[in-house]
């Protein structure tokens, strides 16, 4: 469990939303222009969004889907891994940018809600852990 007192939220949430764009920019689209399959599995809510940055199963996943999602996971902590501010983990940047991608889901798209249980984004906001900023 991580110590609220390491939280460095604004420093953090604006490195974060540098980072998202780079992760949604270099990894998201480039893997759904490759691969119609990671297009496909997102608009079937077969994947989402994670609060911890990643993407997650919905369902149980094809051979071809597993292998995209961890394809882009690995992406998406290798960019973390670069893009954490000093003063910050890995897992802590990660954490807001989660929080910015699922606040950038569509309508449709499924995102994990802080109790755990996968959501459908519907035309409202998503339901975000209270430490998102």
């Amino acid at each position: 469990m991580m110590n609220k007192r390491m939280w460095k939220p604004a420093g953090l949430a604006m490195a974060a939303v540098a980072a998202t764009a780079a992760v949604t920019l270099a990894v998201s689209p480039a893997n759904a222009q490759r691969d119609p399959a990671y297009e496909a599995a997102r608009t079937a809510g077969q994947i989402g969004e994670q609060p911890d940055g990643y993407l997650g199963f919905v369902s149980t996943p094809t051979p071809a889907v597993r292998d995209i999602v961890n394809d882009i996971n690995i992406k998406r902590k290798a960019a973390y891994t670069s893009g954490a501010p000093q003063g910050s983990t890995v897992e802590q940047f990660a954490f807001v940018t989660g929080c910015n991608l699922i606040a950038k889901t569509k309508p449709g798209e499924k995102y994990k809600a802080p109790d755990g249980t996968w959501r459908t984004r519907d035309a409202g906001a998503p339901v975000r852990d209270s430490r998102c900023p």
